[in-house]
């Protein structure tokens, strides 16, 4: 329309009314301003306005403000009618791998379902990596929702972690903040989530899918399930084949009195008897041909650290400093999340008092109002009570005290696998059997020859 109107392509605008224009005020505004520079007006039937008389821009502030209201009110009353059928257990969203959704109501689709419970099986009773299981379905040729074969390791990371899979239904989890832009984001608590279990079919058991979510929580110390990266151990990912680049995967051994080990090797590597081939002969797979033990891992680490020379002090005065920095970080952590609580908690009053204003509106009636109510109180007793439990702990302790327990674990060596794998950057295993150590921020690399 506006592009129409620099070119002159029309003289006046005719609109039922001011709400029919626009909901926005400022757009209101803003548009019948720069219309009426082009000299072209606006005449709004209804109101009985036309933007090229005097006064009109003050009564179209007043009735766009109105109309704007308006639009305030009816997107109140559209999220609580949707938040009301949600409770209900109507499904708002797409359909997903293994459920379709039509008419609010999820069926499970045989086909995608059987794909869902290979992933499961993979990643829990077989402990594959989510990249490991992309790769294998790829091969295997199974199909994505979009149809497509080829398949990304945060897909599998999103099907292990979505709820809906065993049988419960989290709604919300996008929401619309501001009714005049539209614009969708993500929940991150701003409003409260609809959850209701057992609400239909699951094509995962229930124990099945709480272990994969233990499993994911082992796998990945460092809490960044976003990523789909497996860390269940110290030196995970962080030991590289010197032949093909792949990492390194974590197997357990049984020796010959029933004690079992853990070694390192590489993800694509070719076992004795089952080489595959391709079209051309060339084998499939590396060929590098050596398990790396976890122990001479971590005594090629230690050996390492062994050899830097470092002022002991000095040393003491960095961690000490990085450790309080942490304390400090996890502190201010603690205070934001009873600093979030407590917004919440204002958030569950304020929508306590809105529940109240839309039994006195007559939007709903005396027994919903009061059902609402009810919930609500429980919700915020609920809150009051993990409130009282996590109030921030002013007490942290002195340097003198982080320095003493630093010196102690030095001096006495009481470090343990987490402590070198933090330290290590990456160790790269050869076919000759060099395998080369990195740390963290240092230039210099060590070699070390094995031989067993």
């Amino acid at each position: 329309m506006m592009h129409d109107a620099k070119l002159h392509r029309f003289d006046l605008i005719l609109t039922k009314e001011v709400s029919r224009f626009s909901r926005n005020i400022l757009d209101t505004i803003s548009y019948t301003r720069d219309l009426k520079a082009l000299g072209i007006g606006i005449f709004f039937l209804n109101d009985g306005i036309h933007s090229l008389e005097p006064d009109a821009e003050l009564r179209l502030s007043i009735m766009g403000s109105i109309a704007q209201e308006e639009s305030r009110k009816t997107s109140a009353r559209v999220k609580w009618g949707q938040t009301r059928r949600m409770e209900q257990g109507v499904v708002f969203g797409r359909s997903l791998l293994g459920y379709t959704v039509k008419n609010g109501e999820m069926t499970i689709h045989p086909e995608g379902a059987n794909i869902v419970r290979l992933i499961y099986q993979k990643y829990v009773q077989e402990r594959k990596g989510t990249t490991v299981i992309a790769r294998e379905l790829s091969e295997a040729g199974y199909k994505t929702l979009t149809g497509s074969t080829h398949w990304r390791n945060t897909v599998i990371l999103k099907i292990l972690r979505n709820e809906k899979y065993c049988g419960d239904l989290k709604q919300k989890k996008t929401i619309t903040p501001d009714y005049l832009t539209h614009q969708k984001k993500y929940n991150h608590g701003e409003e409260d989530f609809v959850f209701l279990k057992d609400h239909h079919e699951p094509i995962i058991d229930r124990r099945l899918w709480e272990e994969a979510q233990r499993e994911i929580a082992r796998r990945d110390l460092d809490r960044n399930h976003h990523t789909g990266h497996g860390h269940r151990y110290p030196l995970s990912g962080k030991i590289n084949c010197g032949a093909c680049g792949r990492s390194f995967v974590s197997r357990s051994r049984k020796q010959r009195d029933g004690s079992r080990y853990r070694v390192w090797r590489c993800s694509t590597s070719i076992s004795e008897g089952h080489q595959r081939f391709d079209q051309t002969g060339n084998i499939i797979g590396c060929n590098v041909g050596y398990q790396l033990r976890n122990e001479v891992a971590v005594s090629m680490i230690l050996q390492s650290v062994h050899r830097l020379k470092f002022d002991q002090n000095l040393l003491l005065c960095d961690l000490t400093r990085i450790i309080r920095k942490a304390i400090q970080h996890t502190s201010d952590q603690n205070q934001s999340n009873y600093d979030q609580m407590q917004k919440k908690l204002k958030q569950l009053e304020e929508k306590k008092m809105s529940a109240l204003d839309a039994y006195l509106e007559k939007i709903i009636s005396q027994e919903e109002w009061m059902q609402i109510t009810k919930e609500y109180e429980q919700r915020i007793a609920e809150l009051n009570q993990t409130i009282a439990q996590a109030t921030p702990s002013k007490k942290s302790p002195s340097e003198t005290e982080i320095c003493t327990k630093i010196s102690e674990m030095i001096l006495t060596k009481t470090l343990g696998d987490d402590f070198y794998g933090a330290l290590l950057h990456q160790i790269t295993v050869y076919p000759d059997r060099r395998a080369e150590v990195s740390l963290r921020y240092l230039p210099v690399k060590w070699i070390y020859q094995l031989t067993f």
